[in-house]
Formats: C-alpha cells, sequence, structure tokens
C-alpha cells in the first residue's frame, strides 16, 4: 500500500503542489549525485528523463511526458553492463517518475544509496548528503516516510 502522505491535493491528499515540487527537485539532485557513477559516458536517455524532470516542475513537460521518461530510463537500468549502471538509472527513473506518485523520489534515493554501497563508497555519507538537500517543508516528510519504509534497510 502507498503512502497517502504522499497523495497530491488534486487527488485527495494532503501533499501540495510545492511540496510536491520539491519532491521531484530533491530524487532529481540525488539521482545526478551518483551519475558520475554510471561510468565516463552517461546514456543520453538518462540526461533526458532529467531534464523532464525539470521540465514538468516549470509546467513545461506532462505527467505522461514523464512516466515516458522513467520508462525509458528503467529501460536503460535494464540494458545495463553492470549492477552499478543499474542501480544508477533506477535512480533516474524513479525520480521522473516523482511528477507521477511522489513517494518515487523516496525509492530514487534507495537506488541511488545501492548504487553507492555497489561501487564500494560511504553509504552513510551518501545517507547524511542526501538528508541535508532535503528543503524543510518536506524533510520530515521524507524522513518519517524513510524510516517506515522497507527502502531505507540498505
Amino acid at each position: 500500500m502507498r503512502d497517502k502522505r504522499f497523495v497530491s491535493q488534486h487527488r485527495g491528499g494532503p501533499l501540495t503542489r510545492e511540496q510536491h515540487f520539491q519532491l521531484i527537485q530533491w530524487a532529481c539532485e540525488v539521482a545526478q549525485h551518483v551519475l558520475y557513477l554510471y561510468g565516463e559516458t552517461t546514456n543520453p536517455r538518462l540526461l533526458n528523463a532529467l531534464k523532464v524532470a525539470n521540465d514538468w516542475k516549470e509546467g513545461k513537460a506532462s505527467v505522461g511526458d514523464a512516466r515516458y521518461a522513467s520508462v525509458d530510463a528503467i529501460k536503460v537500468a535494464n540494458e545495463a553492463s553492470n549492477t552499478v549502471q543499474t542501480m544508477v538509472a533506477r535512480s533516474v527513473g524513479h525520480a521522473v517518475a516523482t511528477a507521477h506518485m511522489a513517494d518515487h523520489s523516496i525509492v530514487a534515493a534507495w537506488y541511488a544509496l545501492k548504487a553507492v554501497k555497489i561501487a564500494d563508497k560511504s553509504v552513510d555519507n551518501e545517507r547524511i548528503w542526501q538528508n541535508n538537500q532535503l528543503p524543510p517543508k518536506i524533510k520530515e516528510l521524507v524522513l518519517s516516510a524513510r524510516m517506515d519504509s522497507k527502502f531505507e534497510k540498505i
């Protein structure tokens, strides 16, 4: 069952438009932060997905555009040559999918942590960095959702 706190107000939930925009911004920052782990050349579909997410936030792309970009990023994950690339691509895919369902932001962060762990980098440092990027209006929501979620266990 999805976390009802992440349902947008226009769908009957408590999440404001501003919070939704902040969640997608945070998720994209988190995904971009681990993008270097993908390798020397980042798949252009991942870069496009991040652009579509930003365009959605600015009202220049639809939720449908974001969903298509997310599917493309997941295709990149499925085509990846190693597990780190897979996790990075999944992080990007879920970041852009935040436009469709805001709780994808938590999953984007989780996959970023998995990428860091598999790359043998500090998961604790990455989690601290992620948490420090949270705007005040969504910080408690995200931190409490992470604690309640299976996705926090890395």
